[in-house]
């Protein structure tokens, strides 16, 4: 089958279209040919080894010291069931999913097998497998940090960097839980970011949501321009900043904040669960959440697409098209 690998960490050229063994289908497992996936800042931490501040010294310890440990990238996919394994009664061949690998990778390839108990759910009828292929790393990404961080009805939620991938998951879904959303973006974005459904959009570069005296319930940095220090001022009583992009420091400043009992900041991996998928195609299903595609590049181009999410500058998700 025909994969985008990589052999050394470095710039999107390091990535090459290589013919690579189709995986062998094991006991509860499926065999997925892929349709689409996507090229998240995931892929581009890992191959790039740009960690968010602090955590450079153990970005070759967790993927590979002096190579990359997976060669293939890649965390999302939707796809259709090629095969099944012995013991799998949950799908059938033909069956059109969507899955979520996380920090496994894997699904820049025309196939892989993937367990039938895992982070897989079947696709939603109303989306493309484009789109269903960028349903996971935003959302199951804010469905776990949402979840952690207790968000109620009711609450005030700000949306820092609410024009990516996350950022627009987040935005949507705390549109869904009952919260007053708002959203900061750059100034290019603000009609898009006002159209999934932000109560007010903030442009950054003409207001600093830090300094207008307007505080929140939460506050969600997809960023990483938004740690405890700048945004202590403004975080209600009890209030809690997610840390989707935190620093080292924020991970190991939390408990200490939090046992001081004004604040909580909550950082680290987001923790999902097969729960959190089959909610998040039940929220696609009802329109509540509908991803964001930037752009659309065969696989063939997948350099172009590290590109753009490299340039800092995409709209929700870049999807890399597998299969037809």
């Amino acid at each position: 089958m025909k994969a985008a690998t990589y052999e050394r960490y470095g710039p999107p050229e390091v990535v090459e279209i290589r013919n690579v063994p189709t995986p062998t289908l094991g006991a509860g497992e499926v065999l997925i040919r892929i349709h689409a996936s996507t090229v998240s800042t995931g892929d581009w931490r890992e191959r790039s080894l740009a960690m968010p501040a602090g955590f450079g010294p153990f970005g070759r310890l967790v993927f590979g010291v002096t190579r990359p440990r997976q060669p293939i990238l890649g965390s999302e996919l939707a796809g259709v069931v090629e095969a099944v394994g012995a013991g799998v009664t949950s799908f059938r061949v033909g069956d059109d999913v969507f899955a979520f690998a996380n920090a496994k990778m894997g699904s820049h390839a025309e196939f892989r097998v993937f367990p039938a108990s895992g982070l897989i759910a079947r696709k939603p009828g109303n989306l493309s497998h484009e789109q269903a292929a960028a349903l996971s790393f935003g959302g199951m990404t804010m469905l776990g940090f949402f979840r952690r961080g207790s968000l109620a009805e009711g609450e005030r939620v700000l949306v820092n960097g609410a024009s990516g991938s996350v950022g627009s998951a987040a935005v949507q879904i705390a549109r869904h839980l009952g919260a007053e959303v708002t959203a900061v973006c750059g100034p290019t974005n603000v009609e898009l970011v006002r159209g999934l459904g932000a109560h007010r959009v903030i442009d950054y570069t003409r207001e600093d949501f830090t300094t207008n005296g307007v505080q929140y319930d939460v506050i969600v940095d997809t960023v990483g321009n938004a740690n405890y220090a700048r945004v202590k001022g403004s975080l209600a009583t009890r209030g809690r900043l997610l840390a989707v992009l935190g620093g080292f420091m924020d991970l190991v400043l939390a408990p200490a904040i939090r046992m001081r009992g004004e604040h909580r900041v909550i950082a680290g991996p987001s923790v999902v669960t097969v729960e959190d998928i089959r909610r998040l195609a039940e929220l696609a299903a009802g329109g509540a959440f509908t991803p964001v595609i930037d752009q659309v590049y065969p696989l063939s181009q997948i350099v172009e697409a590290h590109r753009r999410v490299e340039s800092g500058h995409k709209r929700g998700s870049v999807v890399v098209a597998i299969a037809a």
